[in-house]
């Protein structure tokens, strides 16, 4: 799947700067290797660009059932990310991340992590809400990670702090089944997307669930505190 992902969201990063008009991508080469030097846009410029990119999205069967594609929000100059899985009812109601119940707990995380809402940026693997909020297939990730990838490519933040077993999953790259996968021994651990750390924690409906278990994503997030002034230090 992640392979697939991948080539779907080189594909469709072509395709999106083929719709700025633009004729080539330069590239440029050094000792280290090449990278791409891609056209620069403002950031809420390039979101707001992504978005019309995406437009009503019918690229996968979640679309059928959807009120709003759930894009994401927040502020693009953010240094902290958070990603959940995928819309609720609230958030297919209001066409907005986190709004229900689980929204307000991860509204007070962000609070005791000494931010606002506004100031952090929070999205979703997939931007269309799954049939009675069950986990998104495998087919579904493919067809919607391609604009996460792009969020996250646009935004540059310093930390992702990915909510739940199916975020994790995704952004770490795992290569088990996903049966296999335990967001339970994951968490608390700093893994890589991208040279980005990520901090892999449990998702606030499950924190809903099983209050007991929020002093260890507090540990989580205390270790993302750490790890956003240490990279603030270093540069």
């Amino acid at each position: 799947m992640q392979k697939e992902a991948v080539r779907e969201s080189i594909r469709m990063l072509f395709d999106f700067y083929g719709e700025l008009g633009l004729e080539r991508l330069p590239l440029n080469c050094c000792e280290t290797g090449a990278s791409r030097d891609l056209p620069s846009l403002p950031k809420e410029a390039a979101l707001g660009e992504l978005r019309e990119f995406i437009g009503d999205c019918r690229r996968c069967k979640l679309s059928e059932g959807r009120t709003n594609i759930v894009f994401g929000e927040g502020n693009a100059d953010t240094g902290i990310m958070f990603i959940g899985e995928g819309p609720g009812r609230e958030e297919d109601a209001q066409g907005r991340p986190f709004v229900g119940d689980a929204g307000k707990l991860l509204d007070r995380l962000i609070e005791k992590m000494g931010f606002r809402r506004e100031d952090v940026y929070i999205a979703n693997i997939v931007k269309c809400r799954p049939p009675m909020n069950r986990d998104p297939q495998e087919d579904e990730v493919a067809s919607c990670l391609q604009f996460l990838v792009k969020q996250i490519e646009i935004i540059q933040p310093r930390v992702i702090v990915s909510l739940g077993k199916v975020a994790a999953y995704t952004i770490l790259g795992i290569s088990e089944p996903i049966t296999k996968f335990s967001i339970t021994r994951t968490r608390g651990k700093f893994g890589e997307y991208r040279g980005i750390p990520v901090m892999p924690t449990f998702h606030p409906a499950y924190l809903l669930r099983n209050p007991r278990d929020k002093w260890l994503t507090w540990e989580d997030a205390q270790a993302v505190m750490k790890k956003l002034e240490s990279l603030r230090s270093r540069s």
